[in-house]
């Protein structure tokens, strides 16, 4: 069955950070109006999206500036926490990009979006044979979700790229850049530039 990749709606958690396709996120909710917006998910079994602040909230705003391309988040588990606050464990999916927002009376913004084709599965390159030997060596010393994945991902050029974006102690602008660029190819070219500074 195809993927939906028609125009919709979606609303946002702009977040200083960056969600990436595969990649889990721990959230912490308390404003009213992100406790309506999972609300609202849970009924309609739907997620939501995450983007870049890329300008912070300040004196006078109810909504900080977000990067024009962010990641659908799908709920797995919630709890509430020892303070009483709701906890998330969220997965990031399927990358959009943002057309427009407007925002609701409790400064919920939500976005038009087109979804970003998904990402076919392709070999990985002879000179990107370095990120995936990268890749196991971080495993191996970490551990992790990851450290028991299955050999053919290990060869799958968009599986290496998402999770070395993930997993290298990278600037959430690099990552940002990484997120925005559709070909893997051309995602794991660019982590190989980022490599001698970043790793």
């Amino acid at each position: 069955m195809p993927i939906d990749i028609t125009p919709q709606t979606l609303p946002l958690f702009p977040l200083p950070t960056v969600l990436l396709p595969g990649a889990p996120l721990g959230l912490r909710v308390f404003e009213p109006r992100y406790l309506d917006m999972i609300r609202e998910c849970g009924r309609n079994e739907s997620g939501f999206g995450v983007c870049l602040i890329l300008e912070d909230e300040g004196e006078g705003k109810t909504h900080g500036a977000a990067a024009a391309y962010g990641t659908e988040a799908r709920i797995e588990d919630f709890d509430l926490g020892e303070d009483g606050l709701l906890t998330l464990q969220v997965r990031g999916t399927r990358r959009f990009r943002v057309r427009d927002v407007r925002i609701r009376d409790n400064g919920l913004q939500v976005a038009r979006i087109d979804w970003c084709e998904p990402e076919p599965v392709s070999l990985l390159s002879p000179e990107h044979g370095l990120l995936s030997t990268l890749l196991r060596g971080i495993l191996e010393r970490f551990g992790g979700e990851y450290a028991k994945a299955e050999q053919a991902l290990f060869d799958d050029a968009s599986w290496i790229g998402w999770r070395l974006a993930e997993l290298l102690p990278l600037e959430d602008e690099h990552r940002q850049q990484l997120l925005q660029i559709d070909d893997p190819g051309e995602r794991l070219d660019r982590l190989l530039v980022l490599l001698p500074d970043e790793s």
